[in-house]
């Protein structure tokens, strides 16, 4: 369902020149909204204004719709004119239309934003409303906390099942990949200050994007989509190896990757399934061979997708059209759905789904919500612990070995268990 009424109130949004601040000391401690990369990106303060749940089929074209809806009616008065500047929305999507967890759009009064060493502070309100939105106030962090975490429905016996399942729906010619994940499912304390996980990933992955969107949070390496000015691109990931112990092993562990047949093939089921999204909305478009990415615990084969878009779509339109890739889900697309529903016998929730922000531009920066938790909604009243699951998967293809998929989604675990440790 929508929980915002059809007939959305008009905004106004008023961005402003500032000094540099730290812009995480204005998050909500329980729930902060943020989207970081190298120091540069977009940190919500105060209240949500618009807090927008679609749980039906279709919900990213029906958030689609109504965002361009609130664009186009909102007044707007932004002295910066970069991206992420004037009325900025954030999301956090379902992986699975049938998902129980709701896709989700957020628009908050105030937010602090930094790109190529310039900062700014957009205040939105409804039109009619008083015309002093609240000033946001640093709030003192909280203390340190750490979770439990445990196996979740998809226990480390339960997986091997799976993963032999899904090679045997591949030997019949069936699919040819279906990505497999697994959870861990466990409790924070009642009152932990989330932001100290979002500055741990931002520290530790800082060439990621450490994302945090209504109680989403982790540090993705996946660009989904990221739409400015007329132009998409992209960074498909597929294809994993752990890091080596020392710079040798290090060095033939990235060699082996890129002469894999097994990881090749996997990659390019995913390079194909992003390919065939955007080639309908491009006029052109440009991709070179698979590179080696370091990141601080694995190594994966990346191809960047760079093109010009038609028809004045917008970072959501093709975030509809680019989701779910074959990264996340499998060749060919629905067939690989179906088998995930049956295989894996749990929800995803937003794991593997769209995370990120758009602006009334319809420029934005969209990740796939990887290496991250889902935290359930925190309760001011209540000193119960708060549940917390995080998931992680592999890509099974032809010649994948159970074992081996194991440990890399142990290693895809580390960045988020160590950053709740």
């Amino acid at each position: 369902m929508v929980t915002e009424p059809l007939s959305l109130p008009r905004l106004i949004a008023t961005t402003r020149e500032i000094e540099p601040v730290e812009a995480l000391d204005f998050a909500d401690p329980s729930s902060p909204t943020a989207w970081i990369r190298q120091g540069d990106g977009l940190v919500a303060a105060g209240r949500d204004l618009l807090h927008i749940d679609v749980a039906e089929d279709g919900r990213i074209s029906a958030i689609a719709d109504l965002w361009r809806a609130i664009s186009q009616t909102t007044d707007i008065d932004d002295e910066v004119g970069l991206p992420g500047t004037g009325l900025v929305g954030f999301g956090a999507f379902a992986f699975d239309e049938s998902s129980a967890q709701p896709s989700t759009l957020v628009v908050p009064t105030t937010v602090i934003g930094r790109r190529d060493g310039r900062w700014w502070l957009t205040r939105i309100r409804v039109a009619d409303a008083a015309a002093d939105v609240p000033v946001a106030e640093p709030i003192a962090l909280g203390p340190s906390w750490s979770a439990t975490l445990g196996p979740g429905v998809m226990n480390p016996e339960a997986h091997d099942a799976a993963v032999r399942e899904a090679l045997a729906v591949i030997a019949s010619g069936e699919v040819s990949k279906v990505v497999i994940a697994r959870d861990l499912i466990g409790t924070v304390p009642p009152h932990a200050d989330l932001r100290r996980l979002v500055r741990s990933l931002t520290e530790d992955y800082p060439n990621t994007w450490a994302y945090a969107v209504d109680g989403m949070i982790g540090a993705s390496p996946e660009t989904l989509v990221t739409v400015a000015g007329g132009t998409v691109a992209a960074r498909v990931l597929a294809g994993t190896r752990p890091r080596g112990a020392d710079a040798g092993e290090d060095d033939a562990v990235s060699s082996a990757l890129q002469i894999s047949d097994k990881d090749r093939a996997e990659h390019r089921f995913a390079v194909d399934s992003v390919i065939d999204a955007l080639n309908p909305h491009t006029s052109e478009l440009r991709y070179g061979d698979p590179f080696p990415l370091e990141l601080p615990n694995l190594w994966h084969l990346a191809t960047d997708v760079r093109g010009t878009l038609t028809g004045g779509a917008s970072a959501l339109d093709m975030v509809r059209a680019m989701h779910p890739t074959a990264a996340v889900a499998g060749t060919p697309t629905d067939r690989a759905m179906a088998e995930i529903r049956r295989i894996e016998g749990f929800d995803r929730g937003r794991y593997a789904g769209p995370v990120g922000w758009i602006d009334a531009n319809g420029d934005g920066e969209w990740a796939i919500a990887l290496r991250g938790a889902q935290f359930a909604p925190a309760d001011p009243s209540s000193d119960a612990p708060r549940a917390v699951s995080a998931h992680a998967g592999g890509g099974i293809v032809e010649g994948s070995v159970p074992e081996t998929e194991l440990t890399e989604t142990r290693v895809k675990f580390r960045p988020i268990v160590d950053a709740l440790a």
